[in-house]
């Protein structure tokens, strides 16, 4: 545990964003997990609009610093591979 008034300061200021950063990571990937569930199912109308969705949360967690973004871009080329292999 810290002793200085700032590292105690710093502390809670670290527990607040990893609050924030698991936030968004959850939400990104739950996004992807139901786009893709919707893409074994069949059903290529609902992973049309979920696959937007899901490159929308992808995106603000790279905004946010969540994740790279090279990892961003790598995880959206996957999805479209998945969405365009489900319309053909």
């Amino acid at each position: 545990m810290p002793n200085i008034k700032s590292a105690k300061k710093r502390v809670k200021i670290i527990e607040k964003k990893t609050l924030r950063n698991n936030m968004i990571k959850t939400g990104y990937k739950s996004a992807v997990k139901k786009f893709e569930e919707a893409v074994a199912a069949g059903n290529v109308a609902e992973a049309k609009a979920l696959f937007s969705e899901a490159t929308k949360k992808i995106d603000q967690a790279c905004t946010k610093g969540v994740i790279v973004k090279n990892t961003a871009a790598r995880k959206k080329s996957s999805l479209s591979k998945k969405l365009n292999a489900a319309m053909a």
